[in-house]
């Protein structure tokens, strides 16, 4: 970008020259080369730095104390033999047994008879003799029959019967009897169980109460906010724009910058509102330096460093009320365009270094 002051009361440069100057310029009037710059707007956008994501935290396992009664010894059984006891008896059986003798008596018997029916009565027709005074010649025309009955045939026949019959008479025979003697079983052996009781013992004794587990816990996103120039317009025609000559050289910007610090304070701000955006406002899409310096003490290399923050922190505050970054140029000079004769090695008072110490600011071309 290069700067170019034009006052018209000097304007003697050549042709090729006066054809990059504004057309038809007024004498004592100052102008600037804008080009059109693109127009961003500033979006917010959320990012997500580090995502949700689940802590599983333990909780230990937890026990308690109980006391148990147990068996240490069984129960169990105590057998105790009985042996049988033997007695004596006499024992009374029959060593002859009785009978009888027996005595027959025949039959007797007696005579007698008996009469019988040998042929029953009975009666038949018979024909009998002819009758005298018969007039038939043949004889058996004068014939007649009779109805003639017979009587019963009887016979007498001898016979004996029972006088008394026959008979047994017995005679007892007597038995005889003996003894003898034998052991016998008064009670048989036997077992005795004796029941012998368990014993027991008390003991103490850890066992879980609950066991270990995990809680899951969820730790949200952690997301960002950052803000995000987007082209709402492309910009690229030049333009020439009266400006205050004043400003197209460097302005004084008053801050009073603690001490290392590129940290604007609330004065610094105050100083911006009411200092450097009335410029922008009154002259819209114009290009402007912020310049920030040092004195030559300390290092030069960290004074450089210092007087870029410094500048940087003037543009990123301008861009935070709305300025189009892309107006903005942000230059450190560190300590190399002192005002006076305090250069490296000179000794100078501290309003003299002072001096050097500055903030700048100036229009100038795109």
């Amino acid at each position: 970008m290069r700067k170019i002051l034009f006052l018209f009361a000097v304007m003697t440069a050549s042709i090729t020259m006066a054809q990059d100057l504004p057309a038809n310029p007024e004498p004592g009037k100052c102008y600037v080369r804008c080009t059109t710059p693109d127009v961003y707007v500033n979006e917010t956008v959320t990012l997500t730095v580090k995502p949700a994501y689940k802590v599983l935290k333990t909780v230990p396992a937890t026990f308690k104390t109980i006391t148990e009664r147990v068996e240490i010894k069984a129960a169990g059984k105590k057998l105790t033999v009985v042996p049988e006891k033997w007695g004596t008896e006499t024992i009374t059986y029959v060593s002859k047994e009785g009978g009888n003798t027996l005595r027959v008596s025949t039959a007797s018997f007696r005579p007698s008879s008996e009469t019988i029916e040998i042929k029953p009565a009975y009666a038949q027709w018979e024909l009998g003799a002819a009758a005298p005074d018969c007039a038939s010649g043949n004889p058996d025309d004068c014939r007649y029959w009779c109805y003639k009955g017979y009587p019963a045939e009887f016979t007498t026949i001898s016979t004996e019967v029972l006088g008394t019959d026959a008979s047994v008479a017995k005679t007892a025979i007597g038995s005889k009897n003996a003894s003898y003697t034998k052991r016998v079983l008064l009670e048989p052996a036997k077992v005795i169980e004796e029941v012998i009781p368990a014993q027991y013992d008390e003991i103490t004794k850890t066992v879980l109460d609950k066991d270990a587990y995990t809680v899951e816990e969820t730790v949200p996103a952690v997301t960002k906010t950052v803000t995000k120039e987007v082209m709402k317009q492309k910009g690229g025609l030049t333009t020439w724009t009266e400006v205050e000559c004043s400003l197209v050289e460097y302005q004084a910007l008053p801050i009073n910058w603690n001490l290392g610090s590129a940290t604007l304070t609330a004065e610094a701000k105050r100083i911006i509102d009411t200092r450097l955006m009335p410029v922008l406002q009154q002259n819209p899409g114009v290009k402007l330096e912020i310049a920030s310096h040092t004195d030559v003490r300390g290092n030069a290399s960290s004074n450089q460093d210092l007087s870029e923050r410094r500048a940087k922190a003037v543009a990123d505050y301008l861009i935070t009320k709305g300025i189009n970054s892309s107006l903005l140029v942000a230059n450190g000079y560190g300590e190399n365009k002192v005002k006076n004769r305090c250069a490296e090695g000179v000794t100078c008072t501290e309003r003299e270094h002072a001096v050097n110490r500055r903030t700048e600011f100036r229009l100038i071309n795109n």
